[in-house]
């Protein structure tokens, strides 16, 4: 089973196929409906006390013609916005893929209805547009509450739990930190090694909970420096500064 496509930054397509000869006739189209049909009966019910082996649904024998099924995956917020979802996860649901427990996180700020995919036995976590590496999504639909909430439960995971993002733009936001906060020696050795690899043409993802957590200012929120740097009054909350450091990273350049 293999993900193909993105929708919004909460919806994936799934699509397993047999590479086989002619083209379906009225008897193939009806199977491709019964299989869809089974598959999202089973998807429907609660997910949050078992395991789904969705595998089961890729395999198929003895059919003369191609055979495809398609199954949109995305947030239950969006079932609503987003039409055709089959199967919709909410926060705490979870399922197997590929042999990996996956938890369900809902990580909304970004957009509404963002979710992140939390793998505990191999210590990673794919948090799409939600944390970048020394940065965060822009707030499209959310609200800098809704974003620092979903970061913070990000950061709560184990320091050495591996971060994948949606996107490669660790060396545009590491000059944006440090324009921020100049001082951090950890940042400032991060922002050389990332440079590097990007000199090499490598990329810079996964990041790791902990690197980010010393380095990325939509995580340091409280640091009063980078609150000198932006002008946040002391008495901001964290929220409230997160939105002003979110603003000045919109009209940055380079």
């Amino acid at each position: 089973m293999q993900a193909i496509s993105k929708v919004s930054s909460a919806a994936y397509f799934f699509r397993c196929s047999t590479k086989l000869t002619s083209q379906p006739c009225m008897r193939q189209l009806s199977l491709r409906k019964g299989l869809a049909s089974g598959a999202m009966k089973l998807f429907s019910s609660p997910l949050k006390s078992r395991s789904l082996p969705v595998s089961r649904f890729c395999s198929a024998s003895n059919i003369s013609s191609s055979l495809q099924i398609e199954l949109v995956v995305g947030s239950a917020v969006d079932r609503k916005r987003i039409p055709g979802i089959d199967i919709a996860l909410e926060d705490g649901d979870k399922w197997e893929f590929a042999g990996h427990e996956v938890h369900v996180m809902e990580t909304p700020g970004h957009t509404i209805g963002h979710i992140s995919f939390y793998f505990p036995g191999a210590r990673a976590v794919f948090t799409g547009d939600t944390l970048f590496s020394l940065s965060c999504g822009k707030l499209f639909e959310g609200t800098p509450e809704q974003m620092l909430a979903s970061l913070q439960r990000i950061v709560a995971l184990p320091d050495d739990t591996s971060i994948y993002c949606g996107h490669e733009y660790t060396l545009s936001n590491s000059k944006f930190a440090l324009s921020v906060e100049p001082t951090n020696e950890v940042l400032q050795s991060y922002a050389a090694y990332i440079a590097e690899l990007r000199g090499k043409k490598l990329p810079t993802i996964p990041t790791t909970v902990k690197m980010e957590k010393a380095c990325n200012p939509f995580l340091r929120t409280g640091n009063m420096d980078i609150r000198r740097v932006l002008g946040v009054p002391e008495t901001a909350d964290e929220a409230e500064a997160l939105g002003v450091i979110r603003r000045a990273k919109d009209n940055f350049k380079a």
